[in-house]
């Protein structure tokens, strides 16, 4: 809680003005405090009451002139008095002389007493100690106040006891729960209050267990109430650490609406299996046949929960959990909604790019629907397939490559590692001289027990089947992808969650993730009806054809085959990580897998790093960490992020590799348009119109919504170290033309 501390101020209290209190004055114009002075017991009241300072200071030394214990007394009879701190001011005497006892003015109301010293040094450091201790503290119990007003008002029961359960505070929701007033509680042993035989025999010292670990307990409790009726509610039981760490105090919150919790848990308990909830009348038939079902699914479980809560909630509680239903019946629950209206008013070339790349087809045609039924093959006509000769000579082993070009792969552990340089260099056949180092730096000859010309075969042939004529969906993007890919596996965090099988299926992934692509987008195969969306149902048509292709091709002919020496069990695990790495590039999928990830990884963490935290250890425990990270499902979600990243890790790259990007995948796109507009087909970018188009702002746009937010939340957790200052958003308006 932030505590907002005014500036102090002080009443003194003096009949007479002396060097005494001139100190204080001088003190407090020093400091900075504000000061006022009274010079009887009826005006100092009337300052008290009019100026609500937080320091008054009394001059004790002498009964003259006032009582200071008089005045003390009628200053604590007020109402505001709580919160301020009265000192004396008091004789100083000689060291043989005995000094009274202060007693009698603790009585009387003061808070501490101040020999008297002139010295404005002395009083400057008697008011700062004023200042942060008393001061503060009556500051920290003014906002207790407020806290324990606020738990006066919730609807849920709260209990506070001591750690050896002595109940110190009730609010009025438990007082209303319980049956019992705060008068009849406070002080009794909590567990004896609420005893009864509902709940585990153990469960008392499970509780116990779980907060003397400093952790909290969360479960159904059983309250037996003074009417001695017992109800479930559900619980939430967490410690408060004080000196040395020990438990000072233990709070209790039961939620007070015991109906549904009881509910919910014998719907968790599966106690309504084969029938409906007795003397329930609403819905009663359609949860008998729900609950009757023999196959259930983790989402109709959660959804058959959710109907048993509805039917004793209140109405409002019916109709938002109705809205919930309607969404989790939804078949995409990751799919995120977009505004598209507001999207187009603020920015439609985001709005364009959006829906262009994650629509399987825009209503945008040009003109009427049926010229768009043209010949399916006409995006051939271009002869994309005129590229599969690779001039000779190649090399089919490391041990070849040429100087020049191993002055260039020297560098390839580098982020700052330059593709496009080597894609000159290679006469446009980067990826099997990169891949071949790469792969053999990851052990792929002993993991997959075959000769490392089987593998520079097998390279061969897949860079054969990229598009040369494409200007980014090329081998020179494989190759930019795999070095990404090799890259983040070479973290230490991904190095201590992955084994060999998942190094090699994410670089296989890699290497393949666009094999034969046609310089076009999913949703263009779609609109001109081509023969792979029609194979594909127009279902992740490009997706399911590059991973199809690429083992139609490898087990071909033995020569390139890199699996024939797998074990079955083997190839088939590394195939199904391929094959969904793969799918995963899918921009259409993008969120999805974002948001999965998201739930499933980066919350999951936080949430270990948040019990790590109430359990005083600082940090989660990191074998508690891997082994999370380490879960079969959890690997799926972090490869698959793994290679959407390295997929669109363009923008990340140094501002020339970055900018030379970006013009490409502009020219490609700036292709697909003419030809929509030539064939009549709907344009699915139109923000790609090379009269029209900034590139700049495309890039720009596809950075806000894609790149950004998977960057920073993959980064976040899997521990990758790119220098996102390389990307300067500037220097993309500045230099990229």
């Amino acid at each position: 809680m932030k505590l907002k501390q005014k500036t102090m101020s002080i009443l003194l209290v003096f009949a007479k003005e002396d060097a005494q209190s001139d100190g204080f004055w001088w003190a407090a114009d020093k400091i900075g405090y504000k000061c006022y002075i009274a010079h009887n017991p009826e005006t100092a009241m009337e300052n008290y009451l009019d100026k609500h300072p937080d320091v008054v200071i009394i001059d004790h030394r002498n009964s003259k002139h006032f009582d200071a214990e008089a005045l003390c007394r009628s200053l604590r009879a007020t109402e505001s008095s709580e919160h301020t701190v009265i000192v004396a001011v008091t004789k100083r005497y000689a060291l043989d002389k005995e000094e009274p006892s202060f007693l009698p003015s603790i009585t009387a109301g003061f808070n501490k007493r101040i020999v008297e010293s002139p010295n404005i040094s002395m009083c400057m450091n008697e008011l700062l100690t004023l200042e942060y201790g008393e001061v503060q503290s009556r500051l920290k119990l003014s906002a207790c106040k407020a806290v324990f007003s606020a738990l006066d008002n919730v609807s849920d029961a709260v209990e506070i006891s001591s750690e050896d359960h002595e109940v110190q505070y009730v609010n009025h929701a438990f007082e209303r729960l319980t049956g019992y007033s705060s008068e009849e509680v406070l002080g009794k042993n909590s567990s004896e209050i609420v005893k009864n035989d509902r709940n585990r025999p153990d469960l008392n010292d499970t509780i116990n267990s779980q907060l003397k670990k400093g952790k909290y307990w969360d479960g159904i409790y059983h309250t037996r109430r003074k009417s001695g009726e017992i109800l479930p509610s559900h619980c939430h039981i967490c410690p408060v650490l004080g000196q040395g760490g020990k438990i000072s105090h233990v709070i209790s919150i039961k939620n007070s609406t015991t109906d549904t919790s009881h509910i919910l848990k014998e719907s968790t308990e599966f106690n309504l299996v084969n029938g409906g909830l007795h003397g329930v009348p609403r819905r009663k038939e359609s949860i008998a046949r729900i609950h009757s079902m023999t196959i259930e699914a983790p989402i109709t479980k959660v959804i058959n929960i959710i109907n048993a809560a509805q039917e004793s909630s209140p109405i409002t509680v019916v109709q938002a959990l109705d809205k919930v239903l309607e969404i989790l019946r939804t078949s995409e629950l990751y799919s995120p909604y977009f505004a598209q209206q507001n999207m187009k008013d603020n920015d439609p070339m985001t709005s364009d790019l959006v829906s262009g790349l994650v629509s399987q087809n825009v209503k945008r045609s040009l003109t009427p629907s049926y010229l768009s039924d043209v010949n399916s093959n006409s995006s051939g006509k271009q002869g994309h397939h005129s590229h599969l000769h690779i001039p000779s000579p190649v090399t089919s082993s490391l041990s070849q490559v040429p100087d020049h070009i191993q002055e260039i792969l020297d560098k390839d552990y580098t982020w700052e590692f330059n593709v496009i340089e080597l894609e000159k260099v290679t006469n446009k056949r980067p990826l099997l001289y990169l891949g071949l180092k790469t792969l053999t730096r990851f052990g792929i000859c002993d993991f997959f027990q075959v000769e490392e010309s089987v593998i520079a075969n097998w390279l061969k042939l897949v860079e054969g089947r990229y598009h040369s004529t494409n200007t980014y969906h090329n081998s020179t993007h494989a190759a930019d992808v795999m070095h990404a890919s090799a890259y983040f596996l070479e973290r230490e965090r991904n190095k201590a969650v992955f084994d060999q099988m998942d190094e090699m299926a994410c670089l296989i992934a890699a290497i393949v993730h666009d094999l034969d692509h046609p310089g076009r987008t999913n949703a263009f195969l779609v609109n001109e009806k081509n023969q792979l969306a029609i194979l594909y149902n127009d279902q992740a048509v490009l997706e399911n054809h590059h991973s199809a292709l690429a083992f139609q091709l490898t087990w071909k002919d033995d020569s390139v085959n890199i699996f024939k020496n797998l074990e079955t069990d083997d190839y088939k695990i590394l195939r199904q990580n391929i094959i969904d790495m793969v799918l995963a590039t899918e921009m259409k999928q993008h969120f999805q897998h974002l948001n999965k990830f998201i739930n499933s990884i980066n919350k999951g963490c936080l949430k270990m790093d948040e019990t790590s935290s109430m359990s005083g250890n600082g940090s989660p425990d990191s074998t508690m960490m891997l082994n999370q990270l380490s879960a079969p499902e959890n690997k799926t979600f972090i490869k698959r992020i793994l290679i959407k990243c390295a997929d669109v890790a363009n923008p990340c790259r140094p501002l020339d590799v970055c900018k030379e990007w970006g013009k490409r995948i502009a020219e490609e796109y700036f292709l697909q348009t003419d030809e929509e507009k030539a064939r009549g087909l709907p344009v699915v970018m139109p923000v790609f119109d090379r009269k029209s188009i900034r590139i700049p702002k495309s890039q720009l746009s596809f950075i806000d919504v894609f790149i950004n937010e998977m960057f920073e939340s993959f980064d976040g957790k899997v521990t990758i170290t790119i220098t996102f200052a390389e990307l300067s958003f500037f220097f993309f308006f500045k230099y990229l033309v």
